[in-house]
């Protein structure tokens, strides 16, 4: 694969019909001029090579900014794998293992009380029976949450401390962790699964075991080796602002119906304008196709890309094995979640999701398809049956408005000819 977006091949050369892969632009097109989408960009690679790129819309709907094959996008929970990849890192270092409590590192941890009962304001808790360990932050078993899922007591807490899509102005991820460990855990560590801050708390404690800060462990230890040169916590002092896509929110239609369109959200986008205080290693990062193509296409070819290996391909078999008790789904072991990302015959490994059973999930898909997505629609996959690697990227809120990943992987297989 060559570098940015270069197309690598024809399709037809790596069992692609190239008729049948035009169906994916014009259904992801005719959200664009339906207004419902502001624009938008895509890739499909197989075999180790691009074999399209689809863009169409704008990254600024109001200035009239086209969507550029170099337009970086906030990819928010998209940030989760490079985290995780980075902790497996250390893991294979010999630094930490999977089963070791995060208070060797993060003592705070230690005295967090567990939800039983009661309200935000007057809980009732008890002492954690099993502690926080490296694995419950990998695969959101901790009890941890976010305060933006408004499901829970506990959410309720975090967003009173100034939790809910952000953190409290200054504070850097020391504190953040500190904040968090003072609330009660949702659940007792492994119990369950909830999706919420654990992968921010994982970051945290890559820059502790490293002695590095998160931004400088990525550029040194992943973006450096991989060659992504645009991706970075906010914009960089020499960026072009303009070059990054408007963040965009849905406007509801009627209760239960689909949204009506869509406006600007620039009080949150802004906040990847710059370097934050607060290095979120579940979701701060800014990024270009071409960078996470690169990243997606490592994991693909078992943790090493373009000459960079930061993995050993049995240390990524294991992540992205279902690691839930008894190879549970997310619906038997989850609890809901917000994001449109289904939950019948998926499992959750180290770090990505992955399809377990694909007559329950409902689609096609292959036994072993893992990826993950972020807040604002933007979302990847690696199927290893297939040897395709697919990327979204738009910026729109939240992730749920539009079926967009299961009309990715349904019009990507429907393409696969040989």
């Amino acid at each position: 694969m060559s570098g940015g977006l270069t197309l690598d091949t024809d399709p037809a050369e790596v069992g692609l019909d190239p008729a049948r892969l035009q169906r994916l632009d014009r259904r992801l097109t005719r959200w664009v001029d339906d207004g419902q989408l502001p624009g938008f960009l895509v890739t499909v690679s197989r075999r180790g090579r691009l074999a399209h790129v689809g863009r169409y819309g704008a990254r600024n709907v109001e200035e009239g900014l086209p969507v550029e094959e170099d337009t970086r996008w906030r990819i928010f929970s998209m940030t989760k794998p490079v985290t995780s990849v980075a902790a497996m890192m250390l893991y294979e270092e010999g630094l930490l293992e999977l089963t070791d409590p995060i208070t060797r590192w993060l003592p705070e941890f230690a005295d967090t009380r567990v939800y039983v009962a009661g309200s935000a304001q007057k809980p009732v808790t008890q002492p954690q029976i099993e502690p926080i360990r490296v694995a419950h932050l990998l695969t959101h078993t901790s009890g941890l949450t976010y305060g933006f899922h408004h499901a829970h007591p506990v959410d309720a807490m975090y967003r009173a401390m100034g939790h809910e899509w952000g953190t409290p102005p200054g504070a850097d991820s020391a504190e953040v962790c500190r904040q968090w460990a003072s609330v009660p855990l949702v659940f007792q560590p492994g119990s369950e699964w909830n999706y919420g801050v654990s992968t921010d708390v994982l970051g945290r404690l890559v820059e502790v075991v490293s002695g590095q800060t998160l931004d400088v462990f990525f550029q040194e230890r992943v973006f450096g080796p991989l060659g992504m040169t645009d991706t970075s916590f906010g914009l960089r002092e020499d960026d072009d602002v303009t070059s990054l896509a408007r963040l965009y929110a849905a406007v509801p239609g009627t209760p239960g119906g689909p949204a009506t369109g869509f406006a600007p959200l620039d009080a949150m986008g802004a906040a990847a304008h710059s370097k934050p205080a607060f290095l979120s290693g579940g979701g701060g990062l800014v990024s270009t196709a071409a960078d996470y193509v690169r990243f997606a296409e490592m994991l693909r070819r078992g943790g090493s890309f373009d000459g960079g290996r930061l993995l050993g391909p049995r240390t990524l078999a294991h992540m992205t094995r279902n690691h839930l008790p008894g190879g549970a789904d997310l619906e038997t072991f989850g609890r809901p979640l917000f994001a449109e990302t289904p939950l019948r015959g998926v499992g959750f490994g180290l770090g990505f999701s992955m399809v377990i059973d694909p007559v329950r999930y409902g689609g096609v898909a292959s036994v072993g398809d893992y990826s993950w997505g972020g807040a604002a629609s933007t979302a990847f996959y690696v199927d290893p049956v297939e040897d395709v690697v697919v990327t979204f990227f738009t910026q729109l809120l939240p992730s749920s408005t539009l079926p967009i990943r299961a009309h990715l992987r349904a019009l990507v297989n429907q393409a696969i000819v040989q």
